[in-house]
């Protein structure tokens, strides 16, 4: 499998510290750079050509909802995914209509980072659970036109999704998607914060209701 190669730009030098160990325990996956604000983002992007930029969003001389524009324009194959503090829907937005592919919240588990970093890499939008789902739903209707309910998720959370709604347990989803119990058990949880579902048993009306499975 290509490994994933990434290029860290924060301009806190222990944050990008604390970034590269994390991403050094994941598979397949390596950090080729870092910059510490958005014009060393576009120099280290023309000479490491990586996959994926994690761009933090406040950095001075040039911040990362810039930097993200001028990343795009110049290498439009090269995957964005914000990393910030801020959850509002004006954030999250600026940076959707910039081009970044995903946005994650600084809070959030070490986990969800490595589930952000392969979704991005499979060509998805990530977005961290507690955004609304509102702003996904908004963002979503003025990009694509009619709205697909179940656009707001990732394919890999509709395919969990599925699973259970068929009746798998963890483990037998864990083992027919070659995930980890735990993974599995972190796409239900961000299912249910990202649909507003409290219960396994909504998750399986949802799916019913928006035909990924049939009620006979």
């Amino acid at each position: 499998m290509k490994r994933l190669r990434i290029l860290l730009a924060d301009d806190h030098r222990l944050v990008r510290a604390g970034l590269r160990s994390l991403i050094g325990q994941m598979k397949d996956v390596e950090v080729v750079a870092e910059a510490q604000d958005g014009r060393e983002v576009l120099d280290l992007a023309r000479a490491h050509h990586p996959d994926v930029v994690l761009m933090d969003i406040s950095m001075s001389g040039m911040n990362g909802l810039e930097a993200t524009l001028q990343v795009k324009k110049q290498h439009p194959r090269v995957r964005v995914m914000i990393l910030s503090m801020h959850a509002t829907e004006e954030y999250v937005l600026q940076a959707l209509r910039a081009g970044a592919s995903g946005y994650l919240l600084k809070d959030s588990a070490p986990l969800e980072l490595e589930l952000a970093l392969q979704a991005v890499a499979r060509g998805e939008t990530y977005l961290s659970p507690p955004i609304s789902r509102q702003v996904v739903e908004d963002y979503m209707q003025r990009v694509g036109g009619e709205h697909e309910p179940l656009a707001v998720l990732t394919a890999r959370q509709r395919e969990v999704l599925q699973l259970i709604a068929e009746g798998s347990s963890t483990k037998e989803i864990a083992r027919r998607l070659k995930l980890s119990v735990k993974t599995v058990e972190s796409h239900r949880q961000q299912l249910m914060e990202r649909l507003g579902i409290r219960d396994v048993a909504g998750l399986v009306r949802y799916a019913i209701r928006h035909g990924l499975i049939s009620a006979g």
